[in-house]
């Protein structure tokens, strides 16, 4: 979706899109997706209290990512509910009658033309980008388009923006240095965001409920603080990385213990095919192998 280059007014975000459409379609989504959140599953909320007196301009959310969609829209939940004056909670979804309009997210300009619902999604605060990297499955090279990189900086000159550094929905990926780069053009607050327990409860698109009773979680921590005179680009990532806990240092495989209270009540097969996750995953090859060392013991 190609972002317009229009002005902020009273009627239109700084993409020309229709503040009213964009509230409409803000409490729709947010009526038809509360119950994901706060219903067949639990979305567990801590650190609000440090999104109370952010400027409603140039603030940077960098943050890990579960899946395609249920992740941002669970944002939109929470800053709405925020505005509203309620803290760590989204029990009381009269916050959607009042939305966060300036809220923008960057987002893979394939994934945002999916479909009608997709694209609905999209005038909410889509900042679309071709990846660099990869295209409809494929590895690609190709240069960045200034147009895109403008675009985020425009939405930050006009409100809030997240994004997400690695660029996917796999854990512990790298994280992509165009983030350094944005962050040093614009100086923004930096709010890192650590989520977990989405790709349990949804598939990997993020809208539909693989599994219910997750108690998912969104913990928004401390703004980062960055001297960009002695701290290198790789070293800004590297504290990025750090703070929104994707950096290899923290993939570690649970203790053998917890995993086998977790799945004591299912078979081995039931909890293979649960969930396809690259975390769980290596948590069964590290049960099995341990499984083998006992019987050759």
């Amino acid at each position: 979706m190609a972002q317009k280059s229009n002005k902020k007014s009273f009627y239109r975000d700084a993409f020309g899109h229709l503040y009213f459409l964009k509230r409409s379609l803000i409490f729709l989504l947010g009526s038809f997706t509360y119950n994901r959140y706060n219903g067949f599953n639990k979305l567990k909320v801590s650190g609000t209290e440090k999104l109370v007196n952010l400027p409603t301009q140039n603030v940077l959310f960098v943050s890990n990512h579960q899946t395609y969609f249920a992740d941002v829209f669970a944002m939109y939940h929470v800053f709405c509910s925020v505005k509203n004056g309620f803290i760590d909670t989204i029990k009381n979804p009269v916050y959607l009658l009042n939305p966060k309009i300036d809220f923008y997210y960057v987002a893979a300009e394939e994934t945002m033309k999916d479909n009608v619902l997709t694209k609905l999604f999209a005038y909410t605060g889509a900042v679309t980008v071709k990846r660099t990297w990869r295209a409809k499955g494929q590895d690609v090279n190709r240069k960045v388009d200034l147009t895109e990189v403008n675009n985020i900086d425009k939405a930050l000159q006009n409100g809030w923006v997240v994004t997400f550094p690695q660029g996917t929905t796999k854990a512990f990926a790298p994280g992509r240095r165009g983030t350094a780069h944005l962050i040093r053009k614009n100086n923004p607050i930096v709010i890192p965001v650590v989520i977990d327990g989405f790709r349990r409860a949804f598939d990997k698109k993020g809208l539909k409920i693989k599994k219910r009773g997750i108690n998912a979680t969104m913990t928004f921590k401390d703004p980062l603080i960055f001297d960009f005179e002695k701290e290198t680009s790789d070293e800004i990532m590297k504290r990025i990385m750090d703070a929104i806990e994707q950096s290899p240092e923290f993939n570690k495989v649970r203790p053998i213990e917890d995993i086998l209270e977790e799945i004591k009540n299912k078979s081995l097969d039931d909890y293979l095919n649960e969930d396809e996750d690259f975390e769980e995953e290596e948590e069964i090859s590290t049960l099995n192998e341990s499984e083998k060392d006992k019987s050759h013991d």
